[in-house]
């Protein structure tokens, strides 16, 4: 290659910046620029959907939701009439306690047993008490024993005076006719003397007369001993059948005075017992089986009750009613109760008393409620509250013992009118709709519903009046 030749190729050679040049930096500065303006080209390539959206959104109409609220039926109740609180108390209550101190041996009830009047709920010690009946029923028996014993003793008393009573009437007997023998005899005996006399019988005969006559007169004394004797036995006997009426009349005198020893026994041996003085349900036991119960326990060695009985059906409201508002409280005004442990639900009452004085330290006075149906949920201590002459339809649409909480609560400002009927605009899930409802009492500025809310449900407040079914609504601010 000559040197032209050289000179020409090295006019064709391209100069390459050396590493670190401007050039090659130029370059990679510009690269970062161009991979951003692709991303961003292909983001809104791909994302022109959700940036059309989110437009869209901020295009709907802008609204404030609220919850429908339950009502609550104490606050209602509070609303509805003049109100105080109390407690459920029993008009029945007692405490059993046996009537004689003793050590229990058997408890047959705890809390909540049901029992009836007259049913056995302890047993106290009683062994002594047992025995002194057991002996009291001997003393009775042996009375009664007596009693025969003296009767059969008059029986035969009296059957032996029978029998000297007809003793009596044959020595008579025997001695009148002793007497009309006697007599004959001396009629013979004279007659023997008269013949002797005219010499027609002889001495023999007349000696034979007066042997006879002799024997009668012998015989008519005996015959009247025999009666005087018989008269004795008999007058005897009607004394000793005295007697025996006696010992029978005192007999039986002893058989009120032994059966008195074995009541006396008997309510000695029931004085053991603790037994219900009516039906009812334990609600406290006081004592356990091993201690001891006393009616007159002041002390700490013995316990003063067994157990704790209330008769259910005598449940009432115990209200303290404040003096300045008594004037709205009468006897027999209509009244609803609500219960702390229940407050859904309401109950009817009636003023059954006034209290005839006042409480000076706590400006009150005690009124009593009645129930008109005691239901099975109720207890004794339980606080309640008392609304006194109820307005609305707390009082007169809700049934009793009925849950209140179906009443919905939402601001007058939720509700429209739609063709005539009133609603509310209903939001779910960024849709409104139309839902009718009923309208009951206003309570300030909120309005009870009636029907067609169930709580809960968000509503539209203050509704633009160009919403229609279906509208795509966003939601600014959520009240309660």
């Amino acid at each position: 290659m000559d040197g032209n030749e050289g000179m020409q190729l090295e006019k064709l050679r391209i100069d390459r910046p050396a590493a670190g040049s401007g050039a090659q930096a130029d370059r990679r500065g510009a690269g970062p620029w161009l991979v951003a303006l692709a991303l961003i080209l292909l983001g809104g390539w791909f994302g022109r959907d959700w940036i059309g959206a989110g437009v869209e959104r901020l295009s709907r109409p802008a609204v404030t939701v609220v919850r429908a609220a339950r009502s609550d039926p104490l606050r209602a109740g509070t609303a509805e009439g003049t109100a105080a609180n109390g407690y459920i108390v029993a008009r029945r209550r007692a405490a059993l306690s046996a009537d004689a101190p003793g050590r229990i041996v058997a408890l047959y009830v705890e809390e909540g047993s049901v029992v009836k009047q007259g049913e056995l709920v302890a047993q106290l010690y009683a062994a002594e008490y047992e025995a002194a009946v057991a002996s009291a029923q001997a003393s009775l028996a042996s009375a009664e024993s007596a009693v025969a014993r003296a009767l059969e003793q008059e029986k035969l008393t009296n059957l032996r005076l029978d029998e000297l009573a007809s003793a009596l009437v044959a020595a008579q007997a025997r001695a009148s006719d002793a007497v009309v023998a006697e007599r004959l005899a001396q009629l013979e005996l004279e007659r023997a003397e008269k013949l002797l006399a005219d010499g027609i019988e002889t001495q023999e005969l007349l000696d034979a007369r007066q042997a006879g006559h002799e024997q009668s007169q012998a015989k008519t004394r005996a015959t009247a001993a025999d009666e005087t004797s018989a008269a004795a036995a008999l007058a005897s006997g009607a004394a000793s059948a005295k007697v025996a009426a006696a010992d029978v009349a005192e007999a039986r005198s002893r058989i009120p005075v032994a059966a008195a020893e074995r009541e006396r026994a008997v309510a000695a041996l029931a004085k053991t017992e603790v037994r219900a003085p009516f039906d009812g349900i334990v609600v406290l036991k006081d004592a356990e089986v091993g201690e001891v119960v006393s009616p007159n326990s002041q002390g700490v060695s013995s316990r003063g009750s067994v157990a704790t009985l209330v008769d259910f059906s005598s449940l009432e409201v115990q209200v303290e009613l404040p003096e300045t508002s008594l004037a709205a409280v009468s006897i027999g005004a209509p009244t609803n109760v609500y219960l702390d442990a229940f407050p859904g639900r309401v109950y009817r009452g009636l003023v059954e008393r006034i209290w005839p004085t006042a409480n000076r330290q706590k400006a009150t006075v005690e009124v009593r409620v009645r129930f008109e149906r005691i239901a099975e949920e109720m207890r004794p201590e339980m606080g309640v509250r008392v609304v006194f002459d109820p307005q609305g339809e707390t009082g007169t649409e809700t049934s009793e013992g009925a849950d209140t909480r179906g009443g919905i609560m939402i601001p007058d400002e939720a509700l429209v009118t739609r063709e005539g009927a009133s609603g509310v605009w209903l939001f779910e899930e960024g849709v409104v709709r139309f839902q009718a409802v009923g309208v009951g009492a206003r309570e300030g500025s909120r309005a009870r519903i009636t029907s067609g809310l169930s709580g809960g449900e968000r509503v539209v407040l203050r509704p633009p009046n160009d919403l229609a079914d279906g509208d795509h609504v966003r939601v600014t601010n959520e009240g309660t």
